[in-house]
């Protein structure tokens, strides 16, 4: 056991699976282009890996894949596989050298997927991954729906994939009923007893695949799988620059990602997959340094620290004050400030009243256009 310094790497290695499992997500679709410019900008930024897609999902997907690997990216690529040689030649045609295979380690899936045949389900294990270490593949093996297995079981599914030659298990939270500690035990379990590295997929079925993934990165997990913006199945996955950031600024730890292009990453795969970022999103959600309250902006313009963890310009984005129900004179009288009107307190407050009126009836903040037109008579503005 020789993976016993739990937390102890400096360095987490992002897998991110937008171009698979991100893909996946009901109603979502990239094309060839989109996949690229995706791939590419992960790159850019500093991924370590990227798991591009199905090869054996049909040619559309396989083309897309092998013009991936033409691209000669510095990220790691993988192919995500069934325990399938036909799945595994599918990928080798793409291009790739690196392969995950999947199988399932829980009751419920085994039932479903092999008729409850363990034995066949290891057979088939075994023989794929001497098949892709045959051809010279580096190969990845992921127990499906881990969370709800046995924990003898897949402990030994893990064994077994250590003992034929794989390079890495994925411990997966498939349906998301983890929770930070008992992913934090059944995670240590697994790196305490093996010699390959364990690497983290978690869902977000409860809201808590962040959590989650970063519980088990705490139990030794020296790799994790992410989307951007949370993207995939059902309610998503883990959220790449949640991940990154929340090593970032908790655990001190690097990735190697630039995070001040998280924003500019999350709006390109907003808009390849046609599912806008709610406002109030971790990270990149278009709320996340925008300041209304009263207290809260008052605070913001005296030192920023006071109510925001980190500087916008940390991920891509710029702190913003509006004006809203919930503003007070300080901010009213900044922002006016700003456009060169200085007004006495009466017509502050007479400002502000007018503010949180039409704030209410709009349902939504206001514009600096709004804002001057709710100036007193005798005001102009100046600037």
């Amino acid at each position: 056991m020789t993976n016993k310094g739990v937390l102890q790497m400096d360095r987490v290695l992002i897998n991110d699976t937008t171009l698979r499992d991100g893909e996946q997500a009901a109603g979502v679709a990239f094309n060839v282009e989109e996949k690229i410019a995706i791939a590419t900008l992960l790159d850019a930024m500093g991924v370590y890996e990227l798991e591009v897609g199905i090869p054996a999902m049909g040619e559309t997907e396989a083309q897309a894949i092998a013009a991936i690997t033409k691209l000669n990216l510095s990220a790691k690529l993988l192919g995500w596989n069934r325990a399938v040689k036909s799945d595994i030649a599918a990928s080798i045609a793409c291009g790739l050298q690196r392969v995950h295979i999947s199988v399932p380690v829980s009751a419920i899936q085994i039932d479903a997927k092999f008729h409850g045949q363990w034995r066949v389900m290891l057979d088939r294990l075994r023989d794929c991954i001497n098949f892709a270490l045959d051809r010279g593949l580096y190969v990845s093996v992921g127990g499906e729906d881990a969370s709800r297995a046995d924990e003898i079981f897949l402990l030994e599914v893990a064994l077994y994939a250590q003992e034929w030659g794989a390079s890495r298990f994925r411990f997966c939270d498939t349906v998301g009923i983890l929770e930070p500690f008992s992913t934090y035990e059944k995670v240590r379990s697994l790196v305490m007893s093996l010699t390959i590295p364990v690497e983290m997929h978690t869902h977000n079925d409860l809201g808590l695949a962040t959590a989650n993934a970063l519980a088990g990165i705490k139990a030794g997990a020296k790799s994790v799988n992410t989307t951007v913006n949370g993207l995939g199945e059902r309610a998503g996955n883990a959220a790449l620059e949640e991940v990154v950031m929340a090593l970032k600024r908790i655990y001190g730890m690097r990735t190697g990602i630039d995070s001040k292009r998280l924003l500019e990453l999350s709006r390109l795969v907003a808009n390849a997959s046609g599912c806008d970022v709610p406002p109030w999103k971790a990270i990149v959600g278009a709320n996340t340094f925008a300041h209304e309250a009263g207290i809260h902006a008052h605070g913001v313009m005296k030192n920023p620290v006071t109510y925001e963890p980190f500087a916008p310009e940390e991920v891509g984005w710029e702190r913003r004050l509006v004006v809203g129900k919930h503003s007070g004179r300080h901010l009213v009288s900044h922002m006016l400030q700003q456009q060169g009107v200085t007004l006495d307190l009466e017509e502050t407050q007479f400002v502000l009243d007018a503010v949180r009126q039409q704030a209410v009836e709009s349902k939504r903040s206001l514009t600096m256009q709004e804002l001057l037109s709710l100036l007193p008579q005798r005001c102009s503005h100046v600037g």
